[in-house]
C-alpha cells in the first residue's frame, strides 16, 4: 500500500513547507534539501512527478492493498539525496534515520517508527526506469530555467567515461570467471537430473584456477624469455576450459531433452547464460594468443558480470584504458544538466553529436542560440547540420592548422563561447565527483542508465538549490560556488 505523500499534520516534526535550513553551512545537503522543499510547494509540479513515480512503482501491483511501503513523495526524496550527495545506501539510511531536516522532509517525525533499512531503500529505487528519470529531470530542469530566465539560450556539450564496477580485464581472469559461475550451476543441474560424471567439480576448479594463476605470475614479468611462456600457457587452460564446455554442452542437451521443473529450468537458464559468454571469451583468447590475431574491440567482453562494458582509449592523463560507456552531457547557462545521453557501445562523438543536439533543442523550446563543442566532434557535415539546428555552433576543427586559421578567422561571438566552453570540464569534475559518476555502483546495463539519470537528477536539484538560496541571501555560504556558469 501506497500513498502520494502524507499531508496529516503530525506533532513530533513541522510541515515541510516550515522545515527550516541553515544557509550558512556548506554541505551540499542544504541545497539539495532548499531545492526539495521548492518542489513540494509547487503543487502542479509535485503531483506530475509524483505520478510519474507512481507508474513505475505500481506498474504490476495495486497502491490501495498489501503492506505499507514508501509514498512516492519519499521515493523521489531518498532518489535525490542518495547521489545528489554521493552517498551509498548504508550511509543513506544513517542519515534518513538520524537527520532532522531530512526526515522532517520526508515526512517522518521523531516518535515515528519507520525503519529505512539500505535493502529496503534499495530494492525501491530500483524499480523506476529510467526513462521515467529522463522525464522527472525534464520537468526540474524546465522549473529551474525559469529562475534564471536566460539559461535556455545557451549550451555546452562534452563526453566522459563512466567506469563500471569491475576488475580489470584479462582473458583469463575473465575465464576463470566464466568458469566458476558455470560449474556449479551444472553440477547442481547434473545432480538433479540423476546424471553422473561432475563430482571431481571442486578439483577441476582448482585445477583451472592454478593455471590462471600461473598465467598472470607469467604475464607479469619482464622477461622476455617468461613473455613466451603466456602463449603456451594459454594453450593449456583453453584445452582444459575446453573439455569441460564439451560436457556442459552435453548436459544441455540432456537437460533440454528432459522435463524439468521450475527449478531446473532457472537452472537451464543461467547455464545457457554463463556458457555463452564464457564461449566467446574463449573465442577471443584464442584468436589472440594462438592465431595470433588483432581482435577488434567490438568482438571482446570485458567483463562477464558486465558484458555492457566498452574499452576506450582516449589518451587522457593517467588513464590510458577507461572501462565503462560514454556519456555525453548538455549543460545550460544557468548550470543544469538539461540533457544527457549514454552511448551505445560502438558508437563514438561525432557520430551522436547532431542528434542529440536536435533533442536538446526540442527540450529546450528551440531556444538554443549558441552551442559550443569539443574539436572531437567535428566533421563538415556536423558543422552543416548543426548550423541548421543551432543559431551559433562553436564547433572548432580537429586538424592544428585548421584550428589555428579558425582562430584567426572567428568572431568574437565564437571566441566567447569557446572561452566559456572549458567550464563544461569543470562541471563534468564536479558531476564524477560529487554524484558518483566516476564508477557506477549499481549492476546491469539498465542499472547503469539508472544510476546516471539519479545523478543527473541529484546535480539538477543541487544547482535548483544553490540558485534559489543565492535569491533568497546572495551572501549565504550554502549558495556560493566558484564554477562559472555558461552564460
Amino acid at each position: 500500500m501506497r500513498q502520494t505523500y502524507s499531508n496529516q499534520l503530525r506533532m513530533d516534526c513541522l510541515p515541510i513547507e516550515q522545515v527550516a535550513l541553515n544557509f550558512e553551512c556548506r554541505d551540499e545537503i542544504v541545497p539539495v534539501l532548499a531545492a526539495l522543499q521548492h518542489l513540494y510547494l509547487q503543487i502542479e509540479l509535485r503531483n506530475q512527478l509524483t505520478r510519474l513515480i507512481a507508474r513505475d512503482v505500481n506498474e504490476t501491483t495495486r497502491r490501495d492493498i498489501g503492506r505499507e511501503g514508501f509514498n512516492y513523495w519519499q521515493i523521489l526524496v531518498l532518489g535525490v539525496v542518495r547521489l545528489g550527495c554521493n552517498l551509498n545506501y548504508d550511509k543513506l539510511q544513517d542519515l534518513c534515520e538520524n537527520h532532522r531536516a531530512l526526515r522532517s522532509l520526508l515526512g517522518v517525525g521523531d516518535w515515528d517508527p519507520t525503519r529505512f533499512g539500505w535493502r529496503r531503500i534499495r530494492d525501491t529505487l530500483c524499480l523506476l526506469k529510467p526513462a521515467t528519470l529522463e522525464t522527472i529531470n525534464a520537468l526540474i530542469v524546465s522549473d529551474g530555467q525559469s529562475v534564471d530566465g536566460d539559461a535556455r539560450k545557451q549550451v555546452r556539450a562534452d563526453s566522459f567515461v563512466v567506469e563500471t564496477n569491475i576488475h580489470y580485464p584479462t582473458e583469463s581472469s575473465l575465464i576463470w570467471d566464466g568458469i566458476r559461475k558455470l560449474l556449479p550451476v551444472s553440477y547442481k543441474l547434473a545432480l538433479s537430473l540423476g546424471l553422473e560424471g561432475w563430482r571431481q567439480m571442486s578439483h577441476q576448479l582448482k585445477q583451472i584456477k592454478r593455471q590462471v594463476r600461473e598465467i598472470a605470475r607469467l604475464s607479469a614479468s619482464d622477461s622476455p624469455a617468461v613473455q613466451a611462456q603466456v602463449y603456451p600457457a594459454y594453450g593449456v587452460l583453453l584445452r582444459r576450459v575446453g573439455s569441460l564446455l564439451d560436457r556442459v554442452r552435453d548436459l544441455k542437451k540432456a537437460a533440454q531433452s528432459s522435463t524439468l521443473d521450475l527449478t531446473q529450468a532457472g537452472w537451464l537458464d543461467q547455464l545457457n547464460h554463463w556458457y555463452e559468454l564464457t564461449s566467446k571469451v574463449i573465442d577471443t583468447a584464442f584468436r589472440r594468443t594462438q592465431l595470433r590475431e588483432t581482435v577488434p574491440n567490438e568482438d571482446k567482453i570485458f567483463s562477464i558480470f558486465e558484458p555492457h562494458t566498452q574499452l576506450y582509449r582516449r589518451g587522457k592523463a593517467g588513464e590510458p584504458n577507461q572501462f565503462g560507456r560514454l556519456v555525453m552531457l548538455y549543460q545550460d547557462a544557468a548550470g543544469f544538466i538539461s540533457h544527457y545521453y549514454m552511448m551505445g557501445r560502438n558508437e563514438l562523438d561525432a557520430e551522436v553529436v547532431v542528434e542529440q543536439t536536435r533533442i536538446a533543442q526540442r527540450k529546450h523550446g528551440g531556444e538554443i542560440e549558441d552551442a559550443s563543442f569539443d574539436r572531437g566532434y567535428f566533421s563538415p557535415d556536423n558543422q552543416t547540420e548543426l548550423e541548421a539546428i543551432v543559431d551559433h555552433p562553436c564547433l572548432p576543427p580537429r586538424h592544428r592548422n585548421a584550428y589555428a586559421q579558425w582562430l584567426r578567422e572567428a568572431s568574437v561571438r565564437m571566441h566567447d563561447s569557446r572561452k566559456r566552453h572549458s567550464g563544461i570540464e569543470s562541471a563534468i569534475g564536479a558531476f564524477q565527483s560529487g554524484n558518483g559518476m566516476k564508477r557506477c555502483r549499481d549492476r546491469t546495463e539498465i542499472g547503469l542508465q539508472r544510476y546516471l539519470g539519479l545523478a543527473v537528477l541529484g546535480r539538477n536539484i543541487h544547482v535548483l538549490g544553490k540558485l534559489l538560496i543565492a535569491q533568497a541571501n546572495t551572501e549565504a555560504e550554502a549558495s556560493r560556488t566558484k564554477r562559472k556558469k555558461a552564460g
